[in-house]
This record gives C-alpha cells, sequence and structure tokens, in this order.
C-alpha cells in the first residue's frame, strides 16, 4: 500500500479528511494512478493515519480517514546488560509506537536519575536508526524510566493492555482475545525482567485492567517475549 506524508495543518481531524497537495498530487494521479476508492496510508510523523481518496482532481487528493493507527506501547521491565538495545531495535521493526522502560521489584538492573537519562538518549537513537532501516513513517519514541506504577497509570487510557503470564489461561483463550483486537485500538504490552513478575504485580496489572495471556508452552527470555507479542499483533492489525 502506498504511503506518502503530510503536515499536520492538512488534516482536518473533525471532517475525517486529508487534503494533499503540491508534489504528491501529481505523483498520486499521474504517476501511480491512483483512483477514487483506493486506499493509501498518511502520516504527519506523529501518527498514522489509513485512508481511501475520495477525490483525485489535478490540484489537490481529497482523502477520507478510515482510522487513525493508535499505538503498540512496549512497557518493559529493565533487562540486565544491553539487552534493552537489542529489544528496542527490533521492537521498533515489528511496529512499537513507543518503548518504556519500566522498573519493577525484581529487576536487577537500578539507575538513577543521571544514568536512566543518559541510558534513555542513546536507545532513543537505537530507535531511530531500526525506524530508519525499516522505513518507519514516525520514530517511535523511548519513554523515560518509569515504575511500575507509573506505568500502570500511564497506560489507563489505552484501549487493551496485555500482560504474558505463565499461570494464565489456554492458548484457545489467548487467540480469542487476540482476534478480538480491532484495527485503530491502541495496545500496551507489560513484558516483565529476566525473574519476570512478582504475583502482587500481575494482581495490579489486572486490577488496571490487563489481560494475562500465554506465549505457549515455552519459557521465553525477557528479550523475546515482547517481540513474540509484538509480532502476533503486526499480523492480526496490519491490512497491509
Amino acid at each position: 500500500m502506498q504511503r506518502f506524508f503530510v503536515e499536520p495543518h492538512q488534516i482536518d481531524g473533525d471532517r475525517h479528511e486529508i487534503h494533499i497537495t503540491g508534489s504528491d498530487v501529481n505523483h498520486i494521479v499521474n504517476v501511480l494512478r491512483m483512483k477514487k476508492d483506493e486506499e493509501l496510508w498518511i502520516s504527519d510523523k506523529e501518527k498514522e493515519y489509513h485512508c481511501v481518496i475520495e477525490n483525485a482532481g489535478e490540484d489537490e487528493v481529497l482523502l477520507h480517514i478510515l482510522y487513525v493507527q493508535e499505538p503498540d506501547y512496549l512497557f518493559q521491565g529493565l533487562p540486565k546488560a544491553d539487552k534493552m538495545e537489542l529489544i528496542i531495535q527490533k521492537a521498533v521493526e515489528l511496529g512499537a509506537y513507543s518503548v518504556v522502560p519500566v522498573s519493577t521489584r525484581r529487576c536487577v538492573v537500578k539507575l538513577d536519575n543521571k544514568k536512566a537519562e543518559k541510558k534513555v538518549s542513546r536507545w532513543q537513537q537505537i530507535a531511530e536508526s531500526a525506524a530508519k532501516q525499516s522505513k518507519r513513517m514516525l520514530v517511535p519514541e523511548v519513554h523515560s524510566v518509569m515504575t511500575f506504577k507509573e506505568a500502570l497509570v500511564y497506560a489507563k487510557e489505552l484501549d487493551v493492555l496485555l500482560i504474558p503470564y505463565e499461570l494464565a489461561k489456554g492458548m484457545k483463550e489467548t487467540k480469542e482475545l487476540i482476534r478480538s483486537i480491532e484495527p485503530g485500538k491502541s495496545i500496551g504490552v507489560f513484558i516483565g525482567p529476566e525473574g519476570g513478575f512478582e504475583e502482587q504485580e500481575v494482581a495490579d496489572a489486572m486490577e488496571a485492567g490487563a489481560k494475562p495471556i500465554t506465549l505457549g508452552h515455552r519459557i521465553l527470555r525477557t528479550e523475546t517475549a515482547g517481540l513474540a507479542v509484538l509480532s502476533v499483533l503486526m499480523f492480526q492489525l496490519e491490512d497491509e
């Protein structure tokens, strides 16, 4: 599916319209020969919009917004060594909108404010490089380190919260839950550090609305678990 960038002033959210002007009009109409009712993706570098062409004129292409691609947030428990660099790189490649480093009770790594700030700056550079390499339409944000409680508060506005948990029900229930997520829903995925989440943390997450899911019979490393969930969400929610 074709993808284009626009400036924020070209988007009329109230009318669910996007106005394409300038050289992109010629590219859409004369080079790609796109017509009414064909679909494409638009980005203002902050959000992605799935659109359909309403009218393709000589000076302007009018698009109708079908839905806004809401973000996938990966709430990652701080892992040891340099694992976070790999996690961020691959999460960006798999479509994550933001990675939120989370300090949980079983985290071995403890960062003071100065160290955390330096780490986040480095992680953001990795996110930017991964976005360019994978031709993302926006650069995902690596958020400042949060406590688990702060992360739950931050995630409360998201539509769907998922937390892989070894005591979750079987794969059938997990598949049904994943299938029920509609395109345009915002999703938060909570992944524990090497030692996993404590039971109280899982209970707190569930009280905040998180749904426990299983990742199968195998025990996945912290650097694998989140990427497994993002991969499933990508195949489930991305149409083209």
